[in-house]
């Protein structure tokens, strides 16, 4: 069955079904919650290092420049 097609049949489902079925849906889009808690701490981990001066910053530009170099572009 054609992406298409099983548009058309959803749209056929009454409105409940489909809410139901649209829920599920946009849930399981999400990422899992422990890992999602892991990179906001990991995030402001980086962000309190950043503050507090303990971490070695490189300017935007020499990353690109390092990237290009190392790939050829």
């Amino acid at each position: 069955m054609t992406t298409a097609a099983l548009e058309a049949e959803i749209l056929k489902l009454p409105r409940g079904v489909r809410a139901r079925l649209a829920e599920r849906l946009i849930s399981s889009l999400d990422e899992d919650d422990e890992i999602e808690l892991a990179w906001a701490q990991e995030a402001d981990r980086r962000y309190d290092s950043y503050r507090k001066g303990e971490s070695k910053m490189t300017p935007l530009e020499e990353v690109m420049a390092s990237i290009r170099k190392e790939f050829d572009l």
